[in-house]
């Protein structure tokens, strides 16, 4: 994957400082003049009820993209009354929609959570590639969608990703912190640039033996650079490749549920 060969072929080349200011959202020598953030969601849960009935357990099509939509998972669990926990879940590279719900469906269920998987324009998530751009358009509509149907709770509002998409996780969530409560990156590889609202707290895990992204280029920097930029970071590697235990992905979901109260 081209975006993963550059980003891996660059780590060797950055010093620690330049390492930092990528992953907080700055770069050497900014100016400091504010400029409007490409990152950023317009989308926020309002203080109205949705309207009419609340879809049927199951995944369905949003219908907010003729090509490549993305699909809202509701658990047979879902609580009747009240405001519900969303979670925003991005595929990998190469990856769709469904691909996106794969990791959390089952924690769902048990859970209770809403999943929303949107789905990239291309072949991997803008800003590993061109810059932020029409996959901010796309989870934005989509997000706009689902509040209009359900009635979320603003305060358990999650976003997660495993491998690129992890990597966009991470750059999405802080850059609106505002909005996401809680950010999970399953083996990022980077953190794409952005200006960060918030500090919500984050959840990295990595693979030892991943060969795709190898943690000692990837979380082992991003983890330190994230928590001397001011983050609670929740840590775990394990024993294994470029994957998603089931006991990590548990993990995480624990971590969502328990911070929701």
């Amino acid at each position: 994957m081209p975006t993963r060969r550059a980003f891996l072929a660059a780590c060797g080349q950055l010093t620690a400082a330049a390492l930092l200011a990528a992953c907080s959202g700055t770069s050497p020598g900014d100016s400091g003049e504010e400029t409007p953030d490409p990152a950023a969601l317009t989308v926020r849960p309002g203080s109205g009820q949705p309207t009419g009935p609340a879809p049927a357990p199951g995944t369905h099509p949003l219908g907010v993209a003729e090509d490549r939509d993305a699909l809202l998972y509701v658990p047979p669990t879902l609580p009747a009354e009240g405001p519900v926990p969303l979670v925003v879940t991005l595929h990998g590279a190469g990856g769709d929609a469904e691909g996106g719900l794969a990791p959390l469906r089952g924690l769902a269920d048990e859970h209770g959570l809403l999943l929303l998987s949107p789905a990239s324009r291309g072949t991997t998530w803008d800003a590993l590639g061109t810059g932020w751009g029409p996959d901010v358009d796309h989870v934005d509509r989509a997000l706009r969608e689902i509040l209009g149907l359900l009635s979320v709770d603003p305060g358990r509002i999650a976003v997660a990703g495993f491998s690129d998409g992890a990597s966009y996780a991470l750059g999405l969530g802080l850059a609106n912190g505002d909005l996401f409560s809680d950010v999970v990156a399953f083996s990022p590889g980077f953190v794409p640039s952005a200006p960060r609202t918030g500090r919500p707290p984050v959840f990295v895990s990595h693979g030892v033996d991943d060969e795709v992204l190898p943690v000692e280029r990837t979380s082992r920097q991003i983890v330190p650079a994230l928590r001397e930029d001011g983050y609670e970071v929740t840590y775990r590697e394990f024993d294994g490749g470029h994957t998603v235990p089931p006991e990590i992905a548990r993990e995480a979901v624990d971590q969502l549920v328990r911070a929701g109260g």
